[in-house]
C-alpha cells in the first residue's frame, strides 16, 4: 500500500522549500552579512573628513536651559552648605538632644533639600512630634521633628538636609538610624 497524496500531507519538495525560506529569514535578521552577497553589497557612504577642533557635520549639541538650576533649589543655592540655612544656635540645640523612647532602626535617605530644618519622615510614628535620632556608627546624635508618612514600619524615611549634615554622614549614602521619641 502507498501513500495517497492528499492536501493535507504536504510533499517533500514543499517541506524543503518552507526549511529554505526559514533559514534565509533567520539569517537576514543576525548581525552576521546573511544573504547580502547572493544580492549585491549595498553603496555605504563614506564618513565625512573631520577637522581638527571641529565637531562632526550634523553633531547635536546640548542647549542651556532657560531657568538656572539654582532657581530650582531656591535662591540659587546650588551647594549643601548653601541650602543649609540652620543658624549656629540651632545647630547647638539640636546636637543637645538626649534620652527618649526607642522607636526602632531605619535606614533614611536625603529629603527634600530646600526643606529648612531638623526633621525625619518617617513611618515610625503616627503622630507629628519631637525625637532624636543616632547614628550608631559615629555615636552622633540631632534633635529631630518626626513627621509620619504611609507605609509599613520596615519602610524607609527621609532626613533633613542640615541633620544628615550635622551627624556627618555623606549626603548620598544610606545611613541606618535608631529613632526616638522625646515628646509626642
Amino acid at each position: 500500500m502507498g501513500l495517497k497524496q492528499t492536501g493535507a500531507i504536504p510533499k517533500l519538495w514543499d517541506m524543503r522549500y518552507i526549511f529554505i525560506m526559514m533559514a534565509a529569514l533567520s539569517a537576514s535578521g543576525c548581525s552576521s552579512p546573511g544573504l547580502d552577497g547572493l544580492f549585491g553589497r549595498p553603496e555605504t557612504a563614506k564618513p565625512a573628513p573631520v577637522t581638527a577642533g571641529a565637531p562632526p557635520a550634523g553633531t547635536v549639541r546640548p542647549e542651556a536651559r532657560p531657568v538656572a538650576a539654582g532657581a530650582v533649589l531656591g535662591g540659587g543655592a546650588q551647594t549643601a552648605e548653601a541650602l543649609d540655612t540652620t543658624s549656629a544656635a540651632e545647630k547647638a540645640a539640636a546636637q543637645a538632644a538626649v534620652g527618649g523612647r526607642d522607636l526602632g532602626l531605619t535606614v533614611a535617605s536625603l529629603g527634600a533639600p530646600s526643606e529648612p530644618g531638623f526633621w525625619l519622615k518617617t513611618p515610625l510614628v503616627q503622630n507629628p512630634g519631637k525625637g532624636r535620632v543616632k547614628h550608631p556608627a559615629t555615636g552622633q546624635s540631632v534633635q529631630v521633628e518626626l513627621i509620619p508618612i504611609d507605609g509599613p514600619k520596615t519602610a524607609g524615611s527621609w532626613l533633613s538636609l542640615a541633620a544628615m549634615r550635622l551627624l556627618g554622614v555623606p549626603l548620598t549614602s544610606l545611613p541606618e538610624l535608631r529613632v526616638y521619641q522625646t515628646s509626642p
